[in-house]
């Protein structure tokens, strides 16, 4: 069989890109396929496609399709930038890894105690070697020149939403959390305009109105700006700028370390990136708080 014309130097995140943007587009049996394959690319080079379909629960057959689908001359030949990525390696840690085992001698909880230990690292490694400086900036830039900016997070992203929004409030106006105690994600955006933006996440399972409001902002014109555990996640197949953060953990609820951190990131951007006058904003902000008493000082004791 001829080969395709396939570049040579097609990494294998841009295998992944292309895979997540053609999910749309997919037969359900192909976009079963590509979801499984991007919900578990570091398997990939290690498995073999009669393994990955059983994981997948469907034919290895339908793998060698979505490779056509996507160029290639089957899996294969998909799986090459895969195998090179790995050649490549990553840097060892093996002072760390060290460190993890002596974490789990002790007993049930000292186990658990390193596992945590682990996952957040490996979360925040995660979150930091599938993001770039790019990316952030892009966003603040935009946060930065938006009319309004609604922050959209529920169950505990609403937190990290309100404290995101909160922050960002004291250097650049128009940042604000939705939704609003007692009313829905959608009701948030009822005075949004074209051209601004909403950042919304939602993390599995996914909810249903999170994804709602998110079509409901692209009907409006905003600039969608989706952040998820999955790239195949719902919000972000039809996302303007998108985020896949690991929320990897032993224990029941969802990791929010990387979560977090994207967002401190953000706000240092966003500071970085404002009129000059932010700083002085929020040297202004803390200065009102002290002279109002609002922080406790030493000679309060």
């Amino acid at each position: 069989m001829k080969r395709m014309n396939v570049p040579s130097e097609r990494s294998a995140a841009a295998v992944l890109e292309e895979m997540r943007g053609r999910l749309i587009s997919f037969t359900p049996e192909l976009h079963k396929a590509a979801t499984h394959v991007l919900e578990n690319s570091n398997l990939i080079s290690i498995t073999s496609i009669r393994n990955m379909a059983q994981g997948a629960n469907i034919k290895p057959n339908t793998l060698v399709r979505m490779a056509r689908a996507l160029g290639f001359e089957g899996y294969e030949d998909f799986r090459r930038p895969f195998r090179e990525q790995v050649m490549r390696g990553r840097e060892d840690f093996p002072d760390r890894a060290r460190w993890l085992q002596s974490l789990s001698k002790g007993g049930k909880l000292a186990s658990l105690y390193s596992q945590m230990a682990s996952t957040s690292i490996e979360n925040i490694e995660g979150l930091f070697s599938g993001t770039s400086a790019t990316d952030i900036k892009k966003l603040a830039d935009a946060i930065v020149r938006a009319r309004m900016t609604y922050v959209l997070g529920v169950g505990f992203a609403s937190s990290i939403a309100r404290n995101f929004a909160y922050l960002a409030s004291m250097a650049v106006g128009g940042v604000v959390a939705i939704p609003r105690e007692g009313s829905l994600p959608i009701d948030g955006l009822v005075h949004a305009e074209k051209g601004d933006i909403l950042v919304a996440m939602t993390f599995k399972p996914y909810r249903r109105e999170i994804i709602e409001a998110v079509e409901v902002a692209r009907t409006y014109g905003l600039k969608v700006v989706g952040i998820s555990d999955s790239p195949a996640s719902p919000i972000l197949v039809r996302a303007d700028q998108r985020f896949v953060i690991p929320t990897n953990t032993p224990q029941f609820f969802p990791s929010t370390v990387a979560v977090t951190a994207l967002f401190e990131t953000i706000m240092a951007f966003v500071v970085a990136e404002a009129e000059a006058d932010a700083v002085s904003n929020i040297e202004r902000f803390h200065r009102r708080r002290h002279e109002l008493g609002i922080y406790w000082q030493e000679e309060q004791r």
